[in-house]
Order: C-alpha cells, then structure tokens, then sequence
C-alpha cells in the first residue's frame, strides 16, 4: 500500500507530499492543473526512464520519495535474493541529477530500473490511456486467465522445466553444429593429434637439451679446463689436497699452544676431504665428456623437431603442444563418440519432454477451468456498466510447440451489441466499452492478483451519466478489499473517493507551479458543486453535490 508520496523538482511541481490512506482515493482538477505531472513522477521510482528536461529548476536535482507497507505481502524472499535490505515500510527514492543521470535507492540500498521494476510491478498496478492496448496483448489475457486460475506455483514448476529444455535444446543444436565442423577436419586433427603423439614430448626435456647441447658443442673446451683444474688440485708438483694435509700436520704439532688449535684443525681437514671429493668428481666428468659429432647431431634433431612443432602451433613451452595434444584427443574423441553422446541428450530431452507434457496439461487444465468464471464475471460487470448484451468470449487453441507459458494460445473477443459476432476488443469496442471492459477486467483481478495498490488515470474517459455512476461503484468495491486511486473527470465517481485530492496551478513571479491538497468535506461540497456546474457555483447546485456526497 502506497503511504505517502513525496515530490521535489519535477515538471510544474515545486515540492509536494501527499499522504494516501487506504480504500477509495480520488484526484481531480482542471485539464493541466497537473494531475499526470504527479502519475509521471510516480513512474520515476516505479522504473521508468528518467528525462533531464523533467526538472523545474534546471541547476537543482529531483527527488521523488515513495513510503510503502509492504509488511503482507510475502516480500522478504525476494529482497535477501537481490541482496537488499528489507523494511515492512519501506521508502523507494529516485534521484534525477542535473547532469542527467539518476539514482535509485530502496531503503537507502542503490539499486537498478530492472530490480525497481520487478518490486513496483508487485506493489502498484498503474492504468492509463494506453494501457487500454494490452487489450491486444495475448500475454495480457494470458496472465488475466492465469491470476484467476491462481497458477503461479503451477507456472513456477513448468518455468523450471522449460528453462531445462530450451538449454538442452540449445546443447543438442550447439552439438550437433560442432560436430559437423569437427567431423570435416577429422583427417587433418587426426594428423595432428599423430604428430605430436609420435613427438613423445615430455614437459621439462626441452631445457635439458638445450643445455646438453651447449654442453656438447664446448666439450674440448670444458674438458681442457676440468683437467687444469684436476692438476691443480690433485697432481704434482704442488696439488692443493697435499699441500692442505701438509698444513694440518703442522697445525696439529702446535695445537696444544692454541685456544682454538683443535677448530682450526677440523676446518683443515673438512677443507682438503671436500676439495679431494671435487677433484675426484671433476676427474670422473672430464673423462666420461668427449668431442662425439653424433651425439651432437641428435640433440639438435630432436630440438629442431620441438621448435618445428612450436613454430608450427604457435606454442611457446613444450606444455602448451602436451595441452594441444590433450585437447585435439578430446575433439577427436567427441567425433568418435558423438552418436553415443548424442542419443544420451535425446534420452534426457525425451525425459524433459515428458515433463513438460505434464505440467503444460495441468496448466491447460486449470485454464480451461476458470474460462466460465472469466466469462461470466466479465459480462456481469459489463451489464452494470451499461452493456447489457456484452458477449465476452475466451478463444482457446493449443500450440505445436512448448512456450514459455506452456501450450496455450488465449485470446479475449468481444461483441458489444446483441447477436454480433465476437472479435478482439480494440478492432469492435468503442472508446468507452474499451474503458469499461478494462475496468471489469481489474475489478475482476483485484479480488485474486494480491496488488496492494492500484491506480485509475481517467479511466472514465468516454462515459457519463449512470454508467459512470456505476464505474464509482465498482472502484468503491474495489476500495474495500485494496488500495485504489482515481485521477477522475467525472463527479458521479468523485463522490465515491473515501479521501479526495485536488490538483491545482498557482501562477508565481517567474513561473507557474502545480500543488495538491486534501478536501474537507466541505470543500468537497464546492469541487464536486463546479463539476457539476462549472465554475459560477448556484444553490441548487451545492445542494445537488452535498446530496451526492451525503449518499
């Protein structure tokens, strides 16, 4: 339920904030007064596109703030889904900045038009003029006949279903399409799968052989210098290893004079063991290295083979040409394989089908059996409206193929005049019966579709006299059970408002604003008194507007 609406900045309105009760609401004022201003500053926190040329003051930003009581309407759900904090009241804001961006905020959490259209949808139900086209709509009769029948948790479970199928539908095709692409290169990967299978390849081999080969190509090199280096430590006249002994056994007569003659001693010692291990180890690799042409020739035979496949799959480690390896093994695989994987798909879509069969019949099923209710409760109203021999019919067909909504194809007719043949609303309804056959529609929902609020922009449009009359009846019912709102032309539906607003222009020094205020009842009196009579007020007609308002 709308609590209160509080507006800054927008169009002809300076800064307004109205209070809404619950029952029956109605605005009136002149033509331009600003009754629409208001609707279209609704629409801002209701999600719609902002536009910069919307603000009054063109320096200062637009606020348009909306308290709603949320509290019954089993909400908390679906505001921990979108990660927002949730309030029984809760206050929807939007913000127009001068810049022409905007913000909006939902209990002061940002958030985006998508998320502030799915919570005003389940929040308020605005109908104006051209709302009147959805009577054209089949997705409009569709969820009409689906309210009613109470199909949600029904539709819920096929959604889940049809979401299934359409994404296995699309693994079939997509399945399909790849394997066709991949059975013509089946050869040509095959080769390549080959090759690099008969490569052998191993993940660290190529920095080992290109290692071994600047060992090999340098072997006389290295084995000179290993040899200086073996004498050196080893060989006469003067090795390293003698000498460090012949310095141990002197350090070893004159030990018992030093502190640390022992220490010294073992360091000595650890010295000559490792540099005899050294020479002895450098020894050994001096004479197992030879100048060998052959060995050389293979290594770099084996290299040119792991460049050529690098350079060939634009591969720069010998992981990468593994991983390509694995991945055409996979291709090939798939193609190999394909029937089988395919006919498992099949198997699961014929399973999904099968389900969605169900559940689409269920759909179907209670559908069908809310057409009588649709029918007659539509016609019932339309007879009170003025349109006593109102023919409303629910064409009904079944589709080939699963849809979103599942099989059905509705579609309203209408033939207003006795015996005349049902057609869709808009192409045989005058103005008028598209306006009452739209508000049998939403009278019909209201007791069903759970909307907290719902507002009525000049609904009558095309009617008077009793059939308006009437109109304000079925709003005042309407009134009973939600919250209704009435931007009205007309007093007969007027006099039915539970509160009564007035919409009114004020001109100022540089520029001309729009307000809204509250009636008394006596100030009621006098609006309804000049509806009635236009603006010079006489006392048959301030009697006539207080009988009206007093029944």
């Amino acid at each position: 339920m709308l609590k209160s609406l509080s507006i800054s900045n927008y169009a002809l309105i300076d800064k307004v904030e109205v209070v809404f009760d619950s029952g029956l609401t109605v605005i009136t004022g002149e033509t331009g007064a600003g009754k629409s201003v208001l609707l279209g500053a609704l629409s801002l926190i209701l999600g719609q596109r902002s536009d910069i040329n919307a603000l009054l003051n063109k320096e200062q930003k637009c606020v348009v703030e909306g308290e709603f009581f949320i509290g019954n309407y089993g909400l908390v759900e679906f505001f921990e889904e979108n990660d927002v904090d949730y309030e029984d009241l809760t206050i929807i804001r939007r913000e127009l900045l001068p810049s022409g961006k905007s913000r909006a905020f939902v209990n002061d959490t940002p958030v985006n038009l998508g998320f502030l259209k799915s919570i005003s949808a389940q929040l308020i139900d605005v109908h104006s003029q051209h709302q009147n086209l959805l009577l054209d709509d089949s997705g409009f009769h569709m969820m009409v006949v689906d309210a009613l029948a109470d199909n949600k948790g029904l539709l819920t479970d096929y959604s889940r279903l049809f979401k299934d199928y359409k994404t296995l539908v699309r693994e079939i095709d997509l399945m399909i399409e790849e394997n066709d692409k991949q059975k013509a290169d089946l050869d040509y990967m095959q080769f390549q799968f080959e090759q690099l299978d008969a490569a052998n390849l191993k993940v660290d081999e190529q920095q080992e052989l290109e290692q071994l080969l600047e060992q090999l190509s340098h072997a006389e090199e290295i084995k000179t210098n290993l040899v200086d280096v073996v004498n050196n430590l080893s060989q006469e006249p003067s090795p390293v290893v003698d000498l460090l002994a012949d310095s141990f056994a002197k350090i070893e007569r004159i030990s018992s004079y030093l502190s640390d003659g022992e220490e010294l001693k073992q360091r000595l010692e650890s010295a000559r063991i490792d540099l005899k291990d050294l020479a002895e180890d450098l020894e050994a690799r001096s004479e197992d290295l030879d100048f060998n042409p052959e060995t050389i020739q293979q290594v770099q035979d084996r290299l040119d083979l792991i460049y050529g496949l690098q350079q060939k799959h634009r591969a720069d480690t010998i992981k990468e040409l593994i991983a390509l390896k694995e991945e055409l093994q996979e291709k090939i695989d798939k193609v190999n394989f394909f029937d089988e994987d395919l006919n498992s798909k099949q198997k699961a879509l014929q399973s999904l089908q099968k389900d969605l069969n169900i559940a689409s019949t269920a759909i179907t099923k209670s559908r069908k059996g809310v057409f009588a209710l649709v029918k007659s409760g539509i016609e019932k109203q339309l007879q009170v409206l003025g349109i006593p021999h109102a023919n409303f019919v629910i064409e009904h067909a079944l589709s080939e193929d699963f849809t979103v909504d599942g099989k059905d194809e509705i579609q309203f007719l209408f033939a207003g005049n006795k015996g005349g043949a049902p057609a869709p609303i808009n192409k045989v309804a005058s103005g008028g019966e598209i306006s009452r056959v739209m508000l049998s529609i939403k009278s019909l929902l209201s007791s069903s579709k759970g909307l907290p609020t719902i507002i009525f922009d000049e609904i009558d449009t095309g009617v008077s006299g009793e059939v308006a009359d009437q109109m304000g009846m079925i709003m005042e019912q309407m009134g009973s059970s939600m919250q209704v709102i009435s931007i009205t032309h007309l007093p007969q539906i007027t006099v039915k408002g539970d509160h009564h607003f007035k919409v009114y222009k004020t001109d100022q020094a540089d520029k001309t604003i729009s307000n809204i205020r509250k009636l008394s009842h006596e100030d009621r009196v006098v609006e309804v008194a000049k509806m009635l009579s236009g603006s010079t007020l006489s006392d048959a007609a301030i009697e006539n507007a207080r009988a009206l308002l007093n029944n």
